[in-house]
């Protein structure tokens, strides 16, 4: 019977990248280093993925192409964003951008 192998720096390694990902988004305010912190917590999933896809084959591997799918259009979605919003108001600073306000 082969053995499982040993999973745990990948997944602290991963669980790690997101916290820092997570602090990032929750304590930052300027919307380039947003949009960083939300693509470092989607490469820690994607490397969770990988790791789990040692032990279920290659399931976890093909999720790994779809987040990075939807990471891909993300960047390129939300920097266009941010440079309309940049053209606009000439600032990234999220506290001073309230364009929902009349």
């Amino acid at each position: 019977m082969p053995e499982a192998p040993f999973l745990g720096p990948s997944l602290a390694l991963s669980a790690i990248l997101f916290t820092i990902g997570v602090a990032g988004v929750l304590l930052r305010r300027n919307a380039i280093v947003l949009f960083m912190c939300i693509e470092l917590m989607l490469n820690a999933v994607n490397l969770a993925f990988i790791a789990f896809g040692q032990l279920h084959g290659v399931s976890g591997q093909i999720m790994v192409f779809f987040v990075m799918t939807v990471a891909a259009a993300e960047a390129a979605v939300g920097l266009a964003i941010i440079l309309a919003i940049f053209r606009h108001r000439q600032t990234v600073d999220l506290q001073n951008i309230n364009l929902l306000r009349g």
